[in-house]
């Protein structure tokens, strides 16, 4: 199916994960890749849509300012923007409705973190039947370690 078919869905891309708090991460070059998707998608006609986190955890990196999206990432005119508190994109929000009113069937998926938010909503697109691609090198994660009370970000 020609490009501007799909939907590119970009997942978390915000200032809050540049925050030293998280620790050492893979891909560093996750932004950039994905800003080269975004570009194709727009240069050919496609739908853009931008997903963000607002925690709901006192100081979290992902509240306030750290919501704001990283540069680059801004939505361009007509592109709407999905705001979440839980892992999926699909949970308290039109994301489902808007993709299907739209007659999308295709989504593209990048973004922060891949064992989170990514991972959950890329599942559950495919579980609600679309039909899904990862871009995994416009992805990334923080290294993490098991510290006997459970997983933590290093």
């Amino acid at each position: 199916m020609p490009l501007p078919k799909k939907t590119l869905l970009l997942i978390d891309f915000q200032k809050g994960f540049d925050d030293p708090l998280w620790g050492d991460r893979n891909n560093p070059d996750a932004e950039d890749n994905a800003r080269a998707l975004i570009a194709a998608m727009r240069a050919a006609g496609g739908r853009v849509l931008h997903v963000r986190h607002l925690s709901r955890e006192a100081g979290s990196p992902l509240a306030g300012p750290g919501a704001a999206f990283k540069p680059g990432f801004e939505p361009g005119p007509g592109e709407s923007v999905y705001e979440k508190s839980a892992n999926s994109a699909f949970i308290g929000t039109t994301l489902e409705e808007d993709l299907c009113k739209a007659g999308a069937r295709e989504v593209i998926i990048c973004g922060l973190t891949t064992p989170h938010c990514v991972s959950t909503t890329t599942r559950m697109a495919s579980n609600l039947g679309f039909s899904v691609e990862l871009a995994h090198d416009a992805c990334a994660a923080f290294m993490q370690r098991f510290t006997g009370g459970g997983w933590r970000f290093t």
